[in-house]
């Protein structure tokens, strides 16, 4: 079993209690409070899993640029109160910033016995293997 500092454990829960906010937050209409409190607990339960300086690394090399762009400005657009298009650019830089674990998340899903069998599916399994193809070429 991997042994987590106390401080990891605090940013696990903080993650936790963000990602639940955001999916809240879009269940009921896109409500500001909500998504803008998953918003900074998310971000802080991250810095507080990887640390502030592999925090600051990862979202600031030059190649993700454009990514925290957009993810962080999502974040901003949120919190002035446009949701809808706050989350729609949260969401791109979101998928820019991790597209490059996609592929092994798929992978791990793959051998999990349900969902493996589904992402087996002859449209599903194109769908998949076109976004980790995708992944691979950037």
């Amino acid at each position: 079993m991997i042994s987590l500092t106390d401080s990891q454990k605090i940013g696990m829960g903080l993650t936790g209690f963000g990602v639940f906010f955001l999916f809240f937050g879009m269940m009921l209409f896109f409500d500001k409070a909500l998504l803008a409190i998953g918003n900074i607990l998310f971000v802080s339960g991250l810095a507080f899993v990887i640390g502030l300086e592999r925090t600051f690394r990862f979202f600031f090399q030059r190649h993700k640029v454009k990514a925290t762009g957009f993810f962080l400005g999502g974040v901003f657009v949120v919190l002035i109160g446009w949701p809808i298009i706050g989350v729609i650019l949260e969401i791109y830089g979101f998928f820019l910033l991790f597209r490059g674990f996609f592929p092994v998340a798929v992978g791990f899903i793959r051998r999990v016995p349900v969902l493996g069998s589904l992402l087996s599916l002859p449209g599903i399994r194109a769908l998949v293997d076109k976004i980790g193809e995708s992944n691979n070429m950037v």
